[in-house]
């Protein structure tokens, strides 16, 4: 089993340097000369010189890439153009909210989507699955944004049972925070839901027709032990791989969500660096949330060891 970590773990290091190449590229595959677009219209040739040593594109790309990969190695993304503030800490007073509700959204598609898969599956062409089938179609045919503003019309603006926008520090109490994210949580979660359920009935339907489930039903074993414990145990797989996959729509949503909802997250902070051109931090924000994604991806792929102990080998 070692083994197979130690080989996931390796697996991911090429990836990782291609994407750091990826992002570190930005800069330079930017339409016009970033320098001259950052320094503005009246700005003169010393203006635009100076912003252009600054970028560091008066050097050649492999030495500024291997001084800039040093820097991330260490934890230095540089300094914003636009706050004078370096990277690293932008991004820190930015984690929270976003992480929060990568939580919070991820706790409750799995929360709903499986048991919804699962029970679609046992109640194959009934109305139940018609039902389950019809908001999994719903889910994927929906825009974010869209279910996004009628949430927030009807919860909190016609009903007021939730606050429309903001966030609150976990530190200022559970109820609080956790209030400020059910909104965008549960709209982010409608994509999620639809592809974890579609999934989970699919490989259920797959699993249920096979000899050892008919075998444990017909020992006498209850069926609420035969759905949740034999067959979803052996569905596992590929339920856990979508649920990995599914992080980067979480993760292009939570740019959306924390835009319509106004969450001070990293979301939010990429969208206003990207208005503003600030390179260094769209640069910061795209590798963390790719290094979350490879890491993300890689626990995935060695938690397929606790569910088929097959593959540690």
């Amino acid at each position: 089993m070692s083994v197979y970590i130690a080989r996931r773990i390796l697996a991911t290091l090429p990836v990782m340097a291609f994407v750091m190449i990826f992002v570190f590229s930005l800069l330079y595959l930017a339409p016009g000369d970033p320098a001259a677009i950052l320094a503005g219209d009246q700005a003169s040739d010393t203006e635009i010189a100076a912003i252009r040593t600054q970028l560091g594109l008066d050097r050649s790309f492999p030495v500024r890439f291997l001084e800039w990969a040093g820097n991330v190695l260490q934890g230095d993304f540089g300094v914003s153009i636009f706050t004078r503030l370096p990277v690293s800490t932008m991004i820190l007073q930015r984690v929270e909210p976003t992480l929060s509700l990568m939580v919070v959204t991820l706790v409750m598609a799995i929360g709903v989507a499986v048991p919804l898969g699962v029970v679609a599956a046992h109640n194959r062409g009934r109305l139940v699955d018609r039902v389950v089938m019809l908001i999994a179609v719903l889910g994927f045919s929906v825009p974010v944004f869209v279910i996004g503003y009628v949430l927030a019309y009807v919860l909190a603006l016609k009903f007021h049972l939730l606050p429309v926008q903001g966030y609150t520090p976990l530190s200022e109490g559970f109820w609080p925070w956790l209030r400020n994210l059910l909104l965008p949580a549960a709209t982010l979660a409608g994509v999620y839901v639809a592809l974890i359920a579609r999934i989970t009935r699919a490989t259920m339907l797959e699993i249920l027709s096979e000899d050892y489930i008919r075998t444990a039903r017909a020992k006498g074993v209850s069926e609420r032990i035969v759905l949740f414990v034999h067959a979803l145990r052996n569905a596992a797989v590929p339920i856990v791989t979508v649920i990995g996959l599914g992080i980067a729509l979480m993760i292009s949503g939570a740019v959306v969500i924390e835009s319509v909802f106004a969450l001070p997250g990293l979301g939010r902070l990429t969208v206003d660096s990207i208005l503003r051109r600030d390179y260094p931090v769209i640069q910061g924000v795209i590798l963390i949330f790719s290094f979350v994604y490879v890491l993300i991806n890689l626990l995935i792929d060695i938690s397929y060891t606790l569910f088929d102990p097959r593959i540690r080998y």
